[in-house]
């Protein structure tokens, strides 16, 4: 178990916030979960648990534990891969299509760890972790109990999870177990994958070759956080009642749109930000990225609440254009 002191995050947090916490622990098994658990629960000290920071605005130093898993492994049994929640998620998706299971592709390049999946449900392209999770291996915090947790338990929904709510720094997560298919069956239909694969001639692409081009659309889009700090989208795209919709397509010819079910619409943040001509847009240090307008970015030196002040002027824009609320996907601290 790792123990430090006035610990400087700037490196568990891709905006590049140079924040310290009173104490930072990382547990590498669940042995070593366990104890901490015991020192959480034995301490009057406030606490959060991160996962790789790629989710994570920090606005200040935090006079308290911040609780980091450096769980690590992968272990395969039939169609399922136990996985460390210390693993980096996309390293978990590459190997998956080097087993011959299928199901993560187009959640290729997603930052951020295996433990933070399970509590984020990551998504991109039409997919989401919920989709692969089967179950999770936790330590519960308040017991020191391990804990088997079925994903029915979890209460997903898009970027949600009860680890988010009623669960929230309740759980040490050691691994996660995630169920693929033996059968390669591409989801093409989101976004611009199928266009991009045309331009290659690829019709009908292996999972590599579908990975691949996720990568490489995501790569045209977001910036790299070791080059410019930022944590990919920072928004949710708010999901409507058709009716607004309606009321908005009139407004707006051609407003890109995902139906949810008969009475949801989903409206990409990102084209209301880019309409409010905030794309490449910056204020002060914290910027909007120039390729996507879902991306805010540290321009160099931003402190986390210059970060935030972009963000809800943002939201007061999009507010004022579509009469929409748009979320932070980001966990602000």
């Amino acid at each position: 178990m790792r123990s430090e002191i006035n610990y400087s995050l700037k490196e568990h947090n891709t905006f590049g916030i140079d924040a310290k916490c009173a104490q930072f622990l990382e547990y590498s098994s669940e042995a070593e979960a366990k104890v901490v658990a015991e020192l959480l629960r034995s301490s009057r000290v406030p606490y959060i648990i991160i996962g790789g920071g790629s989710n994570l605005l920090l606005t200040r130093d935090y006079e308290g534990i911040v609780v980091h898993s450096a769980c690590k492994g992968i272990e395969r049994q039939g169609s399922h891969l136990i996985c460390g929640s210390g693993e980096v998620f996309d390293d978990v998706v590459a190997y998956s299509i080097t087993q011959g299971l299928y199901g993560a592709e187009n959640l290729s390049l997603i930052p951020g760890d295996v433990g933070a999946s399970a509590v984020q449900n990551i998504g991109a392209y039409g997919a989401e972790a919920k989709d692969l999770i089967c179950r999770i291996r936790a330590i519960e915090i308040a017991t020191g109990k391990v804990c088997v947790i079925k994903k029915a338990e979890c209460e997903y929904g898009y970027r949600q999870s009860k680890f988010k709510h009623d669960w929230k720094n309740k759980y040490l997560i050691v691994s996660v177990d995630y169920q693929f298919s033996e059968t390669f069956t591409p989801r093409l239909d989101y976004g611009n994958i199928r266009s991009e694969l045309e331009k290659l001639g690829i019709s009908e692409p292996t999972a590599q070759e579908l990975r691949d081009t996720i990568i490489r659309i995501r790569e045209a889009k977001l910036p790299d956080p070791k080059v410019l700090g930022n944590a990919g989208s920072f928004f949710m795209n708010p999901i409507v009642p058709r009716s607004k919709y309606n009321e908005l397509a009139a407004q707006y010819e051609g407003m890109p749109h995902y139906d949810v079910d008969a009475e949801n619409v989903k409206i990409p943040a990102g084209w209301m930000i880019d309409q409010c001509g905030w794309k490449g847009k910056s204020l002060g240090r914290a910027g909007v990225h120039d390729k996507q307008a879902l991306v805010l970015v540290n321009r160099g030196g931003a402190t986390g609440q210059e970060i935030v002040t972009l963000c809800e002027t943002i939201q007061k824009d999009v507010k004022q254009k579509f009469g929409v609320d748009i979320r932070p996907e980001v966990n602000i601290i």
